[in-house]
């Protein structure tokens, strides 16, 4: 094959902690101080059997079996690019990452984290004097009527037929600029040992912002989620953890805040403004806000500013409105929007991505009677981690997803050469997928003994 004339004439300099090769080491060495959950000395390492699901997750792979099949021939790519020593069977995985909570992969996900912020790789991700925006959501991964375990979340319909389901809490760095998203450990919506009744996504997301202010107790976050957040125990959990928030209202569900927010447009307090998009003059944005409102009648002193916009094109009127603790003038309104839009990136470039471009997340990796659900989800999405720092800073990496074309092409291209191919990095990898490789006539492997 003939190099690609797309292809740079010269390679593509990478920078050393944050390349694929180096953030793979790094979460090798998280894996490795995980203490095995199991006693005496096992034939395969607690990390060998996470970094095989790891691996997996990393190669999109569709199912613990196809990755056994698949990969079983592959010993040599999986030690020289995954650092595995020794990989562990469908059955030996489950049974070993069934015993340990996902939490312990949080550091894993700190390290990367902290690898983006040292290397000034987020900067890039900030709003409003340096604050990210932390877009928070809930999805389904798992839904059966026939398969459950104890860790399913129940739905009993009308007619009596039950349907057994497990979500999470998502969490993911997002920017109105950039497609890439940096997520953090997802919070899995579950029951817990002995419980009754289902857990719910308003728990889940107050644990996911105690855990992640834990994890990482100063960065400025601005939080943003759908309109079924804004109520006083979530935004008085926001502000006990230092958050500051743009959260979607509508009408109808905040009807009390409406008729003050009609209440103040009458006495004059509301601020309006609009102005047509500069790419399109056919595209008007307006724009109205009133500062200091009560958020409900049940709450009348947690006050919140509320930001309405109407976005109308040839084709039709958009409306949004927004609440936040963050005072509003007409010099940070659209920002302000533009955070509250961005909420869309972890419905779009998060869950979408998980679902539909490669990931498999509704697939049924394995419930498990303990942890192990929950665990494969956590590390599918420490894999989509990876990969979405690469796509946010690695020039190798951006430059074969733009030859390419599409994360499809990409990841089948990956697949293909992991396959025919021994190799000693992913460094080689890429390059030979940028700029191109000799195709060999094959060497026929006869059995002369």
């Amino acid at each position: 094959m003939k190099p690609s004339k797309d292809a740079p004439s010269s390679k593509i300099r990478l920078r050393k902690h944050l390349n694929a090769d180096a953030m793979v080491r790094a979460v090798r060495r998280e894996f490795e101080k995980i203490p095995d959950p199991r006693k005496g000395t096992p034939q395969i390492s607690f990390a060998d059997a996470a970094m095989s699901a790891f691996a997996m997750f990393s190669l999109k792979d569709p199912s613990l079996p196809a990755f056994e099949k698949r990969w079983s021939a592959r010993d040599h790519n999986l030690h020289a690019l995954y650092h595995i020593e020794k990989v562990a069977s469908d059955s030996t995985m489950r049974e070993i990452l069934d015993e340990v909570s996902p939490y312990v992969f949080r550091p894993a996900f700190g390290e990367i984290f902290s690898r983006l912020q040292r290397g000034k790789a987020l900067d890039q991700m900030t709003v409003l004097d340096g604050r990210y925006i932390l877009a928070l959501d809930g999805t389904g991964y798992f839904s059966s009527e026939k398969v459950f375990s104890d860790a399913c979340l129940r739905k009993t319909s009308a007619t009596g037929k039950t349907t057994y389901s497990l979500q999470m809490m998502g969490a993911a760095l997002v920017h109105p600029d950039h497609k890439a998203v940096i997520p953090f450990p997802p919070e899995v919506i579950r029951r817990e040992d002995g419980d009754t009744k289902n857990d719910c996504e308003r728990n889940a997301a107050g644990r996911c912002i105690e855990n992640l202010r834990t994890d990482h107790p100063h960065i400025k976050l601005i939080v943003t989620e759908d309109a079924l957040s804004p109520n006083a125990p979530h935004i008085e959990t926001l502000k006990r953890f230092d958050c500051r928030f743009v959260l979607g209202v509508k009408p109808g569900d905040h009807a009390f805040l409406f008729e003050k927010a009609d209440e103040a447009i009458a006495e004059g307090r509301a601020v309006e403004f609009w102005h047509a998009a500069e790419d399109n003059p056919e595209t008007l944005h307006y724009f109205r806000f009133i500062n200091d409102l009560p958020l409900n009648k049940s709450h009348p002193d947690l006050r919140v500013n509320l930001l309405e916009y109407w976005q109308v094109t040839p084709k039709g009127l958009l409306r949004f409105s927004w609440v936040t603790d963050i005072l509003i003038r007409r010099e940070n309104a659209v920002t302000l929007m533009r955070i509250g839009r961005a909420r869309w990136r972890i419905e779009n470039e998060t869950f979408n991505t998980l679902k539909n471009q490669g990931y498999h997340l509704e697939h049924n990796y394995g419930l498990g009677r303990k942890h192990l659900s929950a665990v494969l989800v956590t590390l599918m999405m420490l894999a989509f981690c990876v990969d979405q720092s690469l796509q946010l800073c690695c020039p190798l990496f951006q430059a074969v997803w733009r030859k390419l074309q599409t994360k499809r092409d990409l990841w089948e291209r990956i697949r293909a050469m992991f396959w025919d191919f021994r190799l000693e990095s992913i460094r080689m990898l890429y390059e030979a997928l940028l700029y191109g490789y000799k195709r060999l006539t094959p060497i026929i492997a006869y059995n002369t003994s």
